[in-house]
């Protein structure tokens, strides 16, 4: 029976040479996770009795168990590489075939795709023209790379600090193209819904104690509100102590825009001026923030450490494009390796929890990190010593049990 016990032992040690070589092998590899043999004792079965005279006979392979634990991540040049820190797989789509990685080395593709070194999409939820993650039922992740739209400017913030000490001006002398006529007076851009660029200035006429006049005009022509003198959009009335704006007439300041572009016409801009004020100092603008935008095309997009992928366009604008989604299993270890660094759900494993990173227990996805073998490779030799020192161990247990059974050959 030792034979059998010392060629159990022989297979036991070769197969965890296995394993520590695997490790060693992928000790480099980006997102691979440690392999590690465990054992079992055997035991005959009999029929009668058993008790302390049992002897086993010999050792097997219970399972090959992957350590999941996390790995150092580090950094990297490649804005579409991720490293997961915590727990979670990347969802992979393979033609239909769903698998899950932890190798976050990602490359886009001609059409749009992001895809891994084996050619597997990787999942999440698109976002739609306005940059509103849809979730929902994950599907591939694909750039769009279609312009983005205008948007036409429809409110403008514009906080001013104008002078109290001012004189009075008579309001029925405006005339934008005379600076002795208004007090003040500021240029912003504004866009249509084609988006043209029109620039909208604001003129501030002084028409007594704590009471301006605001008028506008659109590519230096009056604004057409129906009012005398015209131009005028508004009325704004100061507190005489401290100088914080009380209201405006009407409430809010609206000024209707006429184009000749073939965009929509008029469009309406509301005026929100919260927070000017009147005191005795030079005129300053403290904001000026008119929202709307003209179309723009995708310059380039990047990963934010969320898993939020972010678009930035010609014109300015930052929009979502995406965002990119975590799994995470009751049993990893129940999962099966299909390699390329990628395992598939079993019964075992659990079905998938999917999620977006950070919520739901899963980790955080950080962009332009990539997460390095968790193998520690001076473990490993340490285990590949033993490992032949085993083998060394039990080829000893075949070698005494052959000079015995040899001795009792040689009996006469």
């Amino acid at each position: 029976m030792s034979f059998q016990q010392g060629l159990s032992g022989l297979d036991a040690a070769s197969k965890s040479l296995e394993a520590i070589g695997n490790n060693v092998a992928n000790a480099a590899t980006v997102g691979f996770k440690q392999s590690q043999v465990q054992f079992s004792d055997i035991y005959a079965s009999t029929l009668l009795g058993s008790g302390a005279s049992q002897i086993g006979i010999g050792t097997q392979v219970s399972r090959v168990a992957q350590l999941f634990s996390q790995g150092n991540v580090t950094a990297s040049d490649n804005p579409l590489d991720m490293a997961i820190n915590g727990n979670g797989f990347f969802r992979l789509n393979n033609n239909g075939a769903i698998s899950y990685t932890r190798n976050g080395q990602f490359l886009p593709t001609k059409e749009g795709y992001i895809i891994s070194a084996s050619g597997a999409r990787l999942t999440g939820f698109l976002a739609d023209a306005n940059g509103v993650i849809q979730t929902g039922t994950p599907t591939d992740i694909v750039i769009n790379k279609g312009d983005m739209a205008p948007r036409a400017t429809d409110t403008y913030d514009l906080q001013v600090k104008l002078d109290s000490r001012e004189d009075a001006l008579d309001p029925a002398d405006f005339d934008p193209t005379d600076p002795n006529t208004y007090t003040h007076a500021t240029t912003a851009p504004v866009y249509d819904s084609l988006g043209n660029t029109h620039q909208l200035k604001t003129f501030y006429v002084k028409t007594g104690p704590n009471q301006w006049s605001v008028y506008a005009t659109n590519d230096d022509a009056a604004v057409d509100t129906g009012s005398t003198p015209q131009g005028l959009i508004g009325t704004m009335t100061f507190s005489g102590n401290g100088g914080a704006l009380t209201g405006t007439t009407p409430d809010p300041m609206t000024i209707p825009l006429d184009v000749t572009t073939g965009a929509t016409t008029p469009f309406n801009v509301t005026l929100n001026p919260t927070g000017t004020q009147q005191l005795a100092g030079e005129f300053a603008l403290s904001k000026q923030l008119p929202n709307g935008y003209a179309s723009g095309m995708l310059v380039d997009f990047s990963v934010g450490d969320g898993g939020m992928i972010v678009g930035r366009y010609t014109n300015g604008q930052v929009q979502a494009l995406g965002q990119v989604i975590l799994s995470n299993f009751a049993n990893p270890n129940g999962l099966q390796n299909l390699g390329d660094n990628q395992w598939a759900e079993t019964a075992d494993s659990g079905v998938p929890m999917t999620s977006t990173p950070g919520s739901s227990g899963l980790g955080s996805v950080q962009s332009s990190r990539i997460e390095e073998s968790n193998v520690d490779l001076t473990e490993e030799l340490v285990n590949m010593i033993t490992a032949q020192r085993n083998y060394q161990a039990n080829a000893q247990t075949i070698k005494t049990q052959d000079q015995i059974m040899q001795t009792l050959v040689n009996l006469r």
